[in-house]
């Protein structure tokens, strides 16, 4: 199959069925379309030597399941459905890399804001094309950031262990922000001031050759490639370290970056133009972000079970 330039796929899966890219509609009198009410996931299939492999599938499916939970939005499929439904997605479509979007949205047809008994609809959704969230030259040259003047939702406003739709809106306006005063992405402080993460991705610290993060406190999402970076600097041997860290931490430390499965390990090279470390990546960041596409990639042995197959064509009953 030749590849769209667009990312434009054939197929959509739309609540058990595979739709033609174009049918997979829904009306703007939507309860999403006015009130914002969507859960979703963003995940990367990778080519290896032995196929395309989706990295993380079952614990991204699960993340999406429990966001459903807290926005009471009743799961029609299991996680196991839901998995087989994205391996059957992308071999329909004959992909062997690409982004992946489950989408849970409330539609129907009613006015009003309140919630309960609106239809729910689930969709998986690929992106045929290469997703440089953060340019060409991010992982290489490493990225320029800056605080951002918005902060995260201060605790019990709303929920950002899910990852839902309308959160976004206050990483639209960081990034907004970030790239019209010439910089590549926002750091978000939390409600207390503390780091909270970047706009559309978790931030780490390297300082004294320990990697700190921020808890989930801060108003981050739990994000499943900073699980990956977490066990993966366990299994080099480093200190980790989930705490607190007052802003001027961005300033002293050695090494940034920033990790999301649209970012994956993107450098940090500045922030509020202040050089990080050396202004260029560094030692610990580098090695991370090797043994992360290693293993994503099928380089190097895949020993927490992180990759799920994707047998193309008929073998997937396609």
């Amino acid at each position: 199959m030749t590849k769209p330039r667009t990312g434009r796929v054939a197929k959509i899966w739309r609540d058990g069925e595979l739709v033609n890219w174009d049918d997979a509609n829904i009306h703007v009198i939507s309860h999403v379309a006015h009130y914002g009410s969507s859960v979703f996931e963003g995940i990367r299939s990778y080519e290896t030597p032995t196929g395309a492999a989706v990295f993380r599938l079952p614990e991204h499916i699960e993340r999406l399941r429990d966001s459903c939970r807290i926005y009471r939005m009743p799961l029609e499929y299991s996680v196991e459905q839901l998995v087989q439904a994205t391996v059957e997605t992308i071999a329909a479509n004959d992909l062997r890399s690409c982004y992946i979007r489950p989408l849970v949205v409330r539609t129907g047809e009613q006015m009003g804001f309140y919630p309960i008994g609106v239809p729910i609809e689930t969709f998986i959704i690929c992106w045929n094309s290469e997703i440089l969230y953060l340019g060409h030259d991010a992982q290489e040259a490493g990225v320029d950031a800056c605080v951002s003047s918005w902060r995260r939702a201060a605790p019990d406003t709303f929920p950002t262990m899910a990852k839902a739709g309308g959160n976004y809106l206050n990483s639209q306006l960081s990034k907004i922000e970030a790239r019209q005063n010439g910089y590549h992405e926002a750091i978000a402080l939390d409600s207390f001031g503390f780091v909270s993460e970047g706009a559309g991705e978790n931030l780490f610290v390297v300082h004294d050759g320990a990697l700190i993060t921020s808890p989930i406190a801060a108003g981050i999402l739990h994000g499943i490639t900073r699980r990956s970076v977490i066990q993966i600097a366990r299994d080099m041997g480093l200190e980790v370290r989930e705490q607190n860290l007052p802003r001027e931490m961005l300033y002293v430390a050695h090494e940034l970056f920033f990790c999301g499965t649209a970012a994956e390990i993107t450098p940090i090279r500045s922030v509020d133009k202040v050089p990080v470390g050396e202004g260029r990546p560094g030692p610990i960041t580098r090695a991370i972000r090797e043994e992360f596409f290693g293993i994503a990639k099928g380089r190097v042995a895949d020993r927490h079970g992180w990759l799920t197959p994707v047998p193309i064509g008929a073998e997937a009953g396609a």
